[in-house]
């Protein structure tokens, strides 16, 4: 049985309903299996000059609202890159779980022909990898190329074969359920922003699920 669940996404092509409808059927897909398994997300593609012509607020927020559910599913997500990868392209492989570049990658913060696009790509980055570290690509869109993305933590791995890189993700995940993985990342998340103070009821309520769990198994 595959345990598996793919989308391309092509940054080169332009934010568009399209868009959003693809990345929300697949959340959908994701969330209505919630076992384990891996979403891999397939991107390459960078704008045009003029990609945000024709752009409105409300479709942006549509867009960022698919990411962040994709950045919540209830399974593991993969992001394999190459070529230039930017917009839309972008914004997928850096919500991913794990995220692996072939090494023509370039990821690119594109800007809007005044200044660089002040899109949810720079926050991940600088979540990722510090401001400091990522200051020239969201400040003046330089490129960020494979070796130095792994470098910064960015990217996970350089491969030359894709599906190396997805029997690997499948093996780190197998016998994970979604629910944990989920619960595991929120609290990931947390922790950067979070006191001690008000992570730690959250924790204690995972602990005590697994501990449940193996309460479970074990009768």
């Amino acid at each position: 049985m595959d345990h598996t669940l793919m989308v391309e996404i092509d940054g080169a092509e332009p934010l568009s309903t399209a868009s959003v409808k693809a990345l929300a059927g697949l959340c959908d897909r994701a969330e209505d299996r919630g076992g384990s398994g891996v979403v891999i997300v397939q991107v390459t593609g960078a704008p045009a000059g003029d990609w945000s012509s024709g752009l409105d607020v409300m479709l942006v927020s549509k867009w960022e609202r698919a990411v962040r559910r994709l950045e919540r599913l209830p399974m593991a997500t993969l992001a394999l890159a190459h070529g230039e990868c930017g917009g839309t392209a972008l914004d997928a492989f850096l919500a991913a779980d794990i995220r692996v570049a072939a090494l023509d990658t370039r990821l690119l913060v594109h800007g809007d022909g005044s200044a660089t696009w002040p899109g949810m790509a720079g926050f991940r980055l600088v979540q990722l990898a510090g401001a400091a570290r990522t200051r020239r690509a969201v400040l003046f869109g330089l490129p960020i190329d494979a070796p130095e993305a792994r470098t910064l933590g960015i990217v996970d791995g350089l491969v030359d074969d894709p599906e190396q890189a997805v029997a690997a993700a499948a093996g780190l995940v197998s016998g994970l359920s979604g629910k944990d993985l989920a619960i595991r990342r929120q609290l990931l998340l947390d922790a950067r922003t979070t006191s001690f103070e008000d992570a730690l009821g959250p924790h204690l309520a995972a602990c005590d699920r697994v501990l449940r769990s193996a309460a479970q198994e074990a009768s």
